[in-house]
């Protein structure tokens, strides 16, 4: 072996020279470095490992997936608690939103952090660093005792949870190529779809319990630490070593703009008005953060979002898409649980029962999409198909009422599913295709930065027009019955528990929330449509067969060990 080169012996041994199989070579420029499998390295002499089969990156993703779950579980298993942990908290509506946003907030603003550090230094240590932080914000919601401090735990999970979420994809890429992602793009789909379903069963299960809401919080704990020692055993990926400069101003930034217009989007039309002198200072502020963040990246030597990534054409495409995606599926998608409780009065448990509709047609496209792509390298087809069926999954959706048949409900979920499954993880697979290795940490992280941020914005703004609409809905409502807001055992911008109210006040509060459901679809659907347009621009580009990109397998390396 040369001196570039390290020996590795153990378990991983896969060569004559006992290299682990995922050992990569690393070329350098300066601070810069790319990972490379030692098998493209020409006329060295040395014995490449053998490519990884499908066995050992199953093994490698083993623990990456079971942190993927708790994460995605994190958010299914509270959705079917939340009006009881607001009713039983005292909150409002808006408290129900940020409960929601809170999570949201702090993974977008995360993600593009995470996804950098990825390309700097250990991914299995930001794994389980994720776990940890996420676990500590999960112990923190369990024993909230108010909305207040309940919101800051879940903010708290929502840093994990960023981190989780981003870096699957990170290391997907790290092993696999483009043309075999599709495949194992299909599993994430899967775990993601169980997570959806189990998650709101489980929570429902729980909440109707002895444990009551608090125990959502707990669940997770257990498979975190799963997680956690599977990760410690069977994530070994390659570790770029070299200076590195982390643009931690333009990480706070991004942080603080996009949390201050989240917030603005949240508030207006409640707390204050649209057209008030805080809606201005704030936007303001918002904006000039934001611009002062991308002054600092182009200038920063490492920046957090790389800017060169938007001369890629499907990258900019691909990342706008994502915006809209992210406000049409979580910003309305959210409200689905509340819409079975309050308008049809089912149990959390019947409630995420009606979730395995659009989640079954998830994991069906999503699995099947991803072979079909490994098999015939074509991916554009499923975006475009995958996202006309989210516009009319939406437009379907948004024609349901107090009154609706949960049959006809249910077939409009599944149309939805469908069309998400074959949408957000090729939107991620097309990014990953025209991307060089040492930006894919980044890359990757950038489309789930502006996917989180579009659902958070979602969330926040359909869910102020969710809580006008109820409120409007039932002032109307009482006024006919002849009722006042105070004599019905709540007010109209308050999540009541149906259990208490008399009959006609209760049917008052059903249709309101019943009919604001449909709103919140209606506004979705052109945002979808929005979507669409920028992915019939994206130009498709063949799956390629290796790791890195051509203009990357042509220069010098030398070789680290895999960790």
């Amino acid at each position: 072996m040369t001196d570039t080169q390290t020996k590795t012996t153990g378990k991983h041994a896969g060569t004559p020279t006992e290299e682990p199989p995922l050992e990569a070579s690393v070329r350098t420029r300066g601070k810069h470095a790319r990972l490379v499998p030692d098998a493209a390295v020409p006329g060295t002499g040395i014995a490449a490992p053998e490519p990884m089969n499908h066995r050992q990156v199953l093994e490698a993703l083993s623990g990456l997936l079971l942190g993927l779950f708790v994460a995605m579980l994190s958010s299914t298993v509270v959705s079917n608690a939340l009006p009881r942990i607001v009713a039983d908290l005292h909150g409002s509506e808006s408290g129900y939103t940020w409960v929601v946003v809170a999570t949201l907030l702090t993974m977008t603003a995360s993600t593009p952090l995470w996804g950098k550090l990825s390309d700097l230094f250990s991914k299995k240590l930001l794994v389980q660093s994720a776990l940890v932080i996420f676990s500590v914000g999960s112990l923190a919601a369990a024993v909230a005792p108010n909305m207040g401090s309940l919101i800051a735990a879940r903010a708290v999970q929502g840093l994990g949870v960023g981190g989780l979420t981003a870096l699957v994809q990170v290391v997907i890429a790290t092993i696999v190529s483009p043309r075999e992602r599709g495949r194992y793009s299909g599993y994430i789909g899967a775990v993601f779809a169980l997570a959806t379903v189990s998650g709101p069963l489980i929570g429902g299960v729980i909440v109707d319990s002895s444990l009551g809401w608090r125990g959502c919080f707990f669940v997770g704990l257990p498979v975190a630490v799963a997680a956690f020692v599977v990760l410690q055993k069977t994530l070994h990926v390659p570790t770029v070593k070299r200076e590195v400069t982390i643009d931690f101003l333009g990480a706070a930034l991004i942080a603080g703009g996009v949390s201050v217009l989240l917030i603005w989007v949240s508030l207006a039309g409640n707390n204050f008005a649209w057209g008030s002198f805080t809606t201005a200072w704030m936007i303001a502020l918002g904006v000039l953060m934001l611009a002062a963040a991308v002054v600092t990246e182009m200038r920063a030597v490492e920046p957090i979002i790389p800017l060169r990534l938007f001369r890629d054409r499907t990258t900019s495409l691909a990342t706008f898409a994502s915006v809209m995606i992210g406000v049409a599926m979580f910003g309305s998608t959210v409200y689905l649980s509340q819409y079975f409780q309050i308008a049809h009065g089912m149990t959390p448990t019947h409630a995420g029962l009606m979730t395995i509709a659009m989640v079954g047609g998830l994991l069906v496209s999503s699995i099947a999409s991803g072979r079909i792509i490994t098999r015939t390298g074509r991916w554009k087809r499923f975006l475009v198909g995958g996202i006309i069926l989210v516009v009319i999954g939406l437009g379907l959706l948004s024609t349901i009422g107090a009154s609706t048949s949960l049959v006809r409900v249910g077939v409009f979920m599944a149309v939805l599913g469908l069309g998400l499954g074959a949408t957000m993880q090729n939107l991620v697979l097309a990014v990953q295709n025209n991307t060089a290795q040492k930006d894919m940490g980044a890359a990757s992280s950038v489309v789930a930065f502006f996917r989180s941020m579009g659902g958070s914005i979602g969330v926040s703004a359909l869910g102020a027009v969710l809580s006008h609409q109820v409120a409007s809905g039932v002032a109307t409502g009482l006024a006919r019955i002849g009722v006042q807001p105070s004599a019905s055992g709540g007010s109209s911008t308050t999540i009541p528990d149906l259990a208490t109210l008399p009959a006609p006040v209760r049917a008052v509060f059903q249709t309101a929330f019943g009919d604001a459901t449909g709103r919140v679809f209606l506004i979705a659907a052109p945002c979808a449509a929005i979507a669409l347009v920028a992915i019939l621009f994206i130009r498709e580009v063949p799956l390629r067969t290796t790791i890195e990109r051509e203009d990357e397998l042509a220069q010098p390396r030398e070789s680290v060990p895999a960790r």
